[in-house]
């Protein structure tokens, strides 16, 4: 049995008739009569020999052969719909890409490379959500998502986008005023700007003669992200521990000081875009991707 344009058509007659819920309603969205949407209906069930629809002069009723038919009309017409999005894609990605990332790395690292993406693929909408909520990728709630540490197990194809090392500063006001620390025991005597979502006792790491070890640090200020705690830093507030991409600016300027290098334990969490892969895979999440493999991969380190 041949599949034709006319057999979609009527495919899409039928699912629009039943969404729609009478022949001149789906006629008016297809742009036919209703006698034009009649006969459709009539030649799909004298071709598969088979009442779809109960009709009366109130109502529509699916029949359970009429179900089963709406069910694979929908999916035909889905995977359609798919194919020649994908194949449209080829020529320029397009569409609605929806895109999630942390406040402070997309406020820094994500959102300044929308400009030379946009003017790369003019065809694809950007929607950029910034949230430290992890967003359900799977269940449709982003097309990509930027994210920090071990990944879960999951279906979700990962790409690594670079890796996040963490550094202690403090600003060269609070050193003046404060004095500069030595060695990390220095730091009991400091105000230690820490972060507020650890239920354990708040220890930063470090390495001393090739030994790993943490110390207990307290502070007057806890926050959430480490854009809020670099600030408070850079203001005199305190010493902190962050990643280094929230505070790059900082310290370029300096506003902030790196401190206890030497003693830095080279801990690190891993970046990745993280998204929905395989053969069906949007044209416009592939080049998305790609172009911030391009930007802020291994040639590109942020911390």
């Amino acid at each position: 049995m041949q599949f034709n344009s006319d057999r979609a058509r009527s495919l899409e007659v039928f699912a629009a008739v039943i969404e729609h819920g009478s022949f001149s309603a789906a006629g008016r969205v297809l742009d036919l009569t209703p006698s034009a949407v009649s006969r459709t209906i009539d030649r799909i069930e004298q071709r598969l020999g088979v009442r779809l629809l109960l009709r009366s002069t109130r109502a529509l009723t699916l029949t359970a052969e009429g179900a089963a038919y709406l069910s694979a009309a929908r999916r035909i017409l889905a995977d359609l719909d798919d194919a020649e999005q994908a194949i449209a894609d080829r020529g320029a990605p397009r569409g609605r890409l929806r895109v999630s990332a942390s406040q402070a790395h997309g406020r820094l690292c994500i959102v300044p490379l929308l400009k030379p993406f946009m003017a790369l693929h003019p065809h694809i909408l950007v929607d950029i959500s910034l949230s430290d909520r992890l967003v359900d990728i799977a269940g449709g709630e982003a097309d990509v998502a930027i994210r920090f540490g071990p990944l879960a197990d999951s279906a979700l194809t990962a790409r690594k986008l670079g890796e996040n090392g963490r550094i202690i500063v403090a600003s060269p006001a609070y050193l003046a005023e404060h004095g500069t620390p030595l060695v990390p025991e220095d730091l009991h005597r400091h105000n230690c700007l820490n972060f507020n979502f650890r239920r354990a006792e708040p220890v930063w790491p470090f390495r001393r003669d090739g030994q790993d070890y943490a110390l207990s640090v307290t502070g007057s200020v806890e926050a959430n992200n480490g854009e809020t705690l670099g600030q408070l830093a850079a203001d005199g507030v305190g010493i902190t521990r962050v990643g280094r991409f929230s505070v790059a600016p900082e310290i370029a300027s300096g506003r902030l000081i790196p401190l206890l290098e030497d003693f830095n334990p080279g801990d690190v969490e891993s970046i990745h875009a993280v998204f929905v892969g395989g053969a069906n895979m949007p044209a416009r999440v592939r080049v998305f991707v790609d172009f911030l493999v391009e930007r802020l991969g291994p040639a590109h380190p942020q911390g």
